[in-house]
């Protein structure tokens, strides 16, 4: 386990803030990292770390801002949604204005009014329910990723384009993000006139789906796209194979994890995917990929840099507004755009990114994907 992830029994909190550096509370700006460190899909906190750590390095070594040297401090919520009040609450005790994540949907939307209600800056990386911030008036909630209504569309055009399927399932894991992404999917398939010929929840944590494996072989499906995260789809993978269903599978980000290859072995080659367009590729990120390698960070994931832009835009914004007032870094954010590794960042007035880029990859056995075209 990395040192970040951690707890700090002396703070007296349950669960833990861990904090890492060793300046003194009056030269220093906290930042909270809010995601899992427990839970089985710890590793889309540690992407967003990487992303986070590496900012902060070189923002640090460039002086910090306002004179201060940026602290990151870990709050788990499992990526539950029942413990995304209870990290909120947390931050908010510990008097942090300032807060990367949280990283999943479900937690970032039971969550995200108590920040906007306490004054605190939250901009996640990774959560990409439309209902984060739909209908919501938030002031202090930002994204510096697309959400489900953008990266549903990009599948179900693919699909329609590429595939031409003409039995088509959709399921999903009932959670926010999977059943919101699902739901943008079967939309898009529907208006090209696809046939959906199932749309269903499974549950997540199960171990057996061969029930809706026996279900989509019955229907005689050509094509299934699941709405959730990778152990989930890992599983749907190896045991579609061991019953003999070859169809061809896709799913959002969500599933775009290396562990997947572990769960669904030889089944995961040429499952498809969308994730946010490969940053790391751009020429002008040569500088901000060296210094993850450096370090011997990943660069290329689904969160990495989304998470390194939003700890440079919530700098950018202490730097804009001199102030470290989150009301007033707030505002600055929603009045400029700024330019990060993920191109020229400007949200709306509900904190939604005006334009966000997904891409469609095959991911392969070795672990490595290619870009579809």
């Amino acid at each position: 386990m990395q040192a970040w992830r951690k707890l700090a029994p002396a703070l007296g909190i349950a669960m833990g803030l861990a904090v890492s550096g060793a300046a003194s509370a009056q030269d220093t700006l906290r930042i909270a990292v809010v995601g899992p460190t427990t839970g089985p899909v710890t590793q889309y906190g540690d992407m967003v770390r990487e992303g986070v750590d590496t900012a902060m390095e070189r923002i640090n070594a460039a002086g910090g801002v306002l004179g201060l040297r940026l602290e990151a401090v870990s709050v788990d919520d499992a990526c539950e949604p029942k413990q995304g009040p209870v990290a909120a609450n947390r931050v908010v005790n510990e008097k942090i204005h300032f807060v990367v994540g949280p990283v999943c949907s479900g937690a970032s939307i039971a969550a995200a009014s108590i920040y906007n209600d306490e004054g605190v800056v939250m901009v996640t990386p990774s959560a990409t329910s439309p209902a984060l911030t739909d209908g919501k008036k938030y002031t202090f909630v930002f994204r510096t990723i697309g959400r489900d209504d953008q990266q549903g569309p990009a599948a179900a055009r693919y699909i329609i384009d590429k595939i031409k399927p003409s039995k088509v399932a959709v399921l999903h894991d009932k959670q926010s993000y999977g059943q919101g992404i699902a739901a943008a999917v079967k939309d898009g398939l529907e208006q090209a006139r696809i046939p959906v010929v199932l749309f269903e929840g499974i549950n997540a944590g199960d171990s057996d789906y061969s029930a809706v494996i026996t279900k989509l072989k019955a229907l005689g499906v050509d094509f299934v796209y699941f709405g959730g995260y990778h152990p989930e789809m890992g599983l749907l993978l190896r045991q579609a194979a061991e019953q003999g269903l070859k169809t061809r599978f896709m799913g959002p980000e969500g599933v775009g994890n290396p562990d997947i290859n572990a769960i669904a072995g030889d089944a995961v080659e040429g499952m498809l995917l969308t994730l946010p367009a490969d940053f790391a590729h751009d020429p002008g990120n040569a500088a901000v990929v060296k210094a993850f390698a450096d370090k011997k960070r990943d660069s290329s994931g689904a969160f990495q840099l989304p998470a390194y832009a939003a700890v440079q835009v919530i700098v950018e914004g202490i730097k804009g507004a001199n102030s470290t007032d989150p009301a007033k870094v707030a505002a600055y954010l929603h009045a400029h755009s700024f330019d990060t590794p993920i191109g020229k960042v400007a949200w709306n007035k509900q904190g939604d990114l005006t334009d966000f880029a997904f891409d469609i990859y095959a991911w392969h056995k070795d672990g490595s994907k290619t870009a579809q075209k």
